[in-house]
């Protein structure tokens, strides 16, 4: 039986966050997610979706022409064909990333793929779901990414930050203030006044197209 994976959508945008935000990309949402974060915004691909054979999906992902191909959800790793289709990306030439929660192992994730892993905090109110073994599959290119909602977490990312070494370790550490929770300038503030080895971002799709699926 030909390998397959439930799409909630494919679609052609700009990147809103991470190292490549700006730049045009083709987003691959996976169905399914097993966390239930308070400030998620895409909980319309928990569940429904349409059941694609990776070869349909790359065909989807090649009419886009694209040089960026990021896999997201939910949570893309809840399905196991995940990583047959992140090889298969990988293979075409794309410069593939993964947006996963960390909740789940990314042990098997190839090496090609940048991992975007996004450590809960304790205001998400799915701290408990981080797995933090996945840190020591971590590389250089990959990124680690916190969702601040308040000054509690704040300084649980500071943290995490400082317990693992991260700024060393990956890339990028992202401190992205929860959108609607907490001023972005505030986070600024914050970051400044500690001079926090992380790269702060705002997430450009919604300041673009708000909350619409397809961006």
């Amino acid at each position: 039986m030909e390998a397959a994976l439930r799409i909630t959508e494919i679609f052609y945008s700009l990147q809103g966050e991470a190292r490549t935000v700006g730049l045009p990309t083709v987003f691959v949402r996976l169905t399914g997610c097993p966390l239930r974060c308070v400030y998620c915004d895409t909980a319309y691909a928990f569940s429904g979706g349409e059941i694609m054979s990776l070869d349909h999906i790359a065909g989807r992902v090649a009419s886009y022409a694209p040089r960026y191909v990021t896999v997201t959800g939910g949570e893309p790793l809840a399905q196991p064909n995940c990583l047959p289709l992140l090889r298969q990306l990988c293979d075409a030439g794309y410069e593939v990333s993964l947006e996963t929660s960390g909740a789940l192992s990314v042990a098997g994730v190839d090496p090609r793929v940048v991992k975007v892993l996004d450590l809960k905090t304790p205001a998400s109110e799915e701290v408990h779901r981080n797995d933090y073994g996945n840190i020591a599959h971590l590389n250089p290119r990959d990124q680690v990414k916190f969702v601040i909602c308040d000054r509690g977490d704040y300084e649980w990312a500071r943290f995490k930050l400082d317990e693992y070494q991260l700024a060393g370790r990956v890339s990028d550490v992202l401190f992205s203030p929860s959108h609607g929770a907490l001023p972005g300038r505030q986070l600024a503030e914050w970051i400044l006044e500690d001079n926090l080895p992380v790269r702060m971002q705002l997430q450009l799709h919604k300041y673009l197209w708000e909350d619409a699926p397809g961006h």
